[in-house]
């Protein structure tokens, strides 16, 4: 199955009513000037951020939309109403392309963010409006305007301050839930995230960041296996990564092919996120004991050559995590040389 994070759909824009043609038919009144109203003009299409919604998939069972199309005139004088507007929300973060130009149409990142996508078409004139002194019978009218008709191509990229990356079932979705109020899915099996969850973390008084959690990297995902591909984008807006690793597994495997694998896939995509700055979070250090996770890290921090910042967490017992995020608080607030 293939989850999606960009969507190609169809938009089309209503097209205006027609202009009436009319005159006035009242008893007494055999020469009733002319009275054919003007139609109504088309309903438009516009795109709404939503900070509700996280994923385009839905998009894939409804690819067209269309506004509603501008009534008629009608005699007496009469507009025709106006055609109704189609209303599609997207997730905040989505990129808006057009498909037979590959054009940036517009990037919508905050909530309620509105762009109007597909314009109406305008509505007719009726007779009406032709009469003159040297015409007092006009049978000119004008039809109603084509609508906009838009073939886009949109891609989510979640805004967030933070990233998460790491293998599957390292313990991205648990560390979240614990320093966050977002409800991700959590099993213990690989692929429980399908779909990029975002969590605010509360530091204190009016402080706060974002955090991103995206499916787990498996070896091949920059090349489309698994799911992570399909998100690696989502970690492009983001100013630091956490690679998140499980100690629990460090012990019967190499530690230098578990997070090498996943810089492989990073910089197979995009070789500026390998250059991102990346702070190393052992997860899971309620499966051991302290002095043994201690050492393990030590380990692994020596087989790699590590110089940059690591962290040892448990995001089941919330050991480590406050004091975590109030250094991603701190990293953020100061300049960037901070974060590194």
């Amino acid at each position: 199955m293939k989850f999606v994070d960009e969507a190609t759909i169809t938009v089309q824009a209503g097209n205006g009513g027609n202009g009436a043609l009319s005159f006035r038919r009242e008893k007494f009144v055999p020469k009733g000037g002319p009275d054919g109203g003007d139609g109504g003009r088309g309903g438009d299409v516009i795109l709404v951020a939503n900070s509700g919604l996280n994923t385009l998939a839905d998009f894939r069972y409804t690819r067209k939309f269309k506004a509603g199309t501008g009534q008629p005139g009608a005699g007496r004088n009469c507009s025709g109403a106006a055609g109704k507007d189609c209303i599609v929300r997207v997730p905040v973060g989505t990129l808006v392309y057009s498909e037979e130009t590959g054009e940036l149409l517009v990037d919508l990142q905050r909530d309620e963010q509105i762009f109007k996508i597909a314009a109406g078409g305008r509505g007719g004139v009726g007779n009406a409006r032709f009469k003159s002194s040297v015409n007092q019978t006009p049978r000119r009218t004008i039809p109603g305007g084509e609508g906009d008709r838009r073939v886009i191509r949109m891609e989510m990229q979640v805004l967030a301050d933070v990233g998460l990356l790491g293998l599957p079932n390292a313990g991205k979705s648990t560390f979240l839930a614990q320093v966050s109020s977002a409800t991700p899915k959590i099993a213990d099996y690989p692929f429980t995230t399908l779909h990029p969850q975002l969590g605010v973390v509360d530091v204190g008084s009016s402080s706060s960041f974002v955090i991103a959690d995206i499916p787990g990297l498996i070896e091949g995902a920059a090349e489309g296996a698994g799911l992570g591909i399909q998100f690696l984008k989502h970690l492009q807006r983001t100013r630091l990564l956490l690679h998140i690793v499980d100690i629990s597994e460090l012990a019967s495997a190499p530690p230098q092919e578990a997070i090498a694998s996943v810089v492989s896939e990073l910089t197979s995509f995009d070789a500026s996120l390998a250059t991102r700055p990346r702070w190393l979070v052992f997860s899971k250090a309620d499966t051991l004991s302290h002095s043994d996770a201690e050492a393990l890290c030590q380990k692994t921090i020596s087989a790699l050559g590590w110089q940059d910042r690591w962290f040892l967490i448990s995001g089941v017992s919330g050991q480590g995590c406050k004091g975590l995020c109030q250094k991603i608080w701190l990293a953020l607030e100061s300049d960037d040389d901070a974060i590194h």
